[in-house]
């Protein structure tokens, strides 16, 4: 009622007469006189100046006249900011990526949306893949990038591709000989490895586990880039997924060898989001650049060569 009752009463005091608002609505003048004598009984004021052909505005009429107005200028101004989040002109948005995934390749992709789309502002935090699944759940972020495929009923995964967790060390390091890597010929060499918790690691574990076997690294570090630096330097060897190091194996200053198990080479990344939410806007145009991301890294080869240019190339 309230808003059909606005509506005629705007018309017809911008107009000057109940008649030409009629005219213009398509609705009989009783009507506009019917909905103007509801707002003022509701009101419990006079909004125009009876006995007189044209409408003339009472104090509060001029009131209710102006609210109006900045109320429709107001809603205009919404429509048009809807339309740009539409359009992905505005807007912020908030991942949480796990530990393994921080490089280049990623900080490319963010790059190239960015440069697309210069009104969207970006927040990443890094977390272990239990505190991205939280946070997704509790809509702390509107995506979340872990190393699984996770079993959460509320969460859904929109895209999981392949990313075995790989062997990587110093083209000059002995491991870098072998055409594969068993987790014995592990044991032999010095290595970095994440802290215990982190995905990366648990997976290990596991791994561990089932072949009797314990890694003891030389050096832990929760930073992928002093992972990545250390394994360059010769002396260790570190594991990561690929699109963790996809500069540093474009430009041979790193070497990935496959590690020797049935759940380390059928690791996946995992895009997620909670459930039920909703993505539209910069959220879903950032999500699709992802995927696309993501299906180009998982098809490159493990031994693959080329530019880094090639080989980081954001689709």
């Amino acid at each position: 009622m309230w808003d059909n009752a606005f509506h005629y009463f705007y018309e017809a005091a911008s107009l000057g007469s109940m008649r030409l608002a009629s005219e213009k609505i398509g609705v009989a003048v009783s009507s506009i006189s019917r909905q103007i004598g509801q707002l003022e009984a509701a009101m419990g004021v006079s909004l125009i100046e009876r006995g007189r052909r044209s409408i003339r505005l009472t104090d509060a009429g001029r009131l209710v006249f102006d609210f109006h107005r900045e109320q429709l200028s107001d809603r205009e101004s919404l429509m048009n900011r809807l339309q740009e989040l539409r359009e992905v002109k505005t807007g912020h948005i908030v991942l949480a990526i796990g530990e393994g995934f921080i490089g280049n390749a990623f900080a490319r992709t963010f790059d190239q949306f960015q440069r697309r789309n210069p009104g969207i502002a970006i927040t990443i935090h890094s977390y272990t893949s239990s505190e991205i699944i939280r946070m997704v759940l509790e809509d702390e972020v509107h995506i979340g990038m872990i190393l699984h495929v996770p079993d959460e009923p509320k969460i859904r995964t929109r895209l999981a591709v392949n990313q075995p967790l790989l062997a990587m060390c110093a083209p000059n390091h002995p491991a870098a000989e072998l055409s594969a890597i068993t987790l014995e010929d592990l044991t032999r060499f010095d290595l970095c490895l994440p802290p215990k918790g982190f995905r990366i690691r648990s997976t290990l574990i596991h791994a561990e586990r089932r072949a009797r076997i314990m890694l003891e690294p030389m050096l832990v570090t929760s930073s992928i880039q002093i992972m990545r630096e250390v394994a360059k330097a010769g002396r260790v060897i570190t594991v990561l997924p690929r699109i963790s190091a996809l500069t540093e194996l474009a430009e041979g200053s790193l070497v990935a060898r496959p590690l020797l198990d049935p759940e380390l080479e059928h690791t996946s990344v995992s895009l997620i989001h909670r459930l039920g939410r909703q993505l539209d806007g910069a959220p879903a145009r950032l999500l699709s650049q992802l995927e696309n991301s993501l299906k180009s890294w998982a098809s490159i080869p493990v031994t693959a060569t080329g530019s880094a240019e090639d080989l980081l190339r954001v689709p």
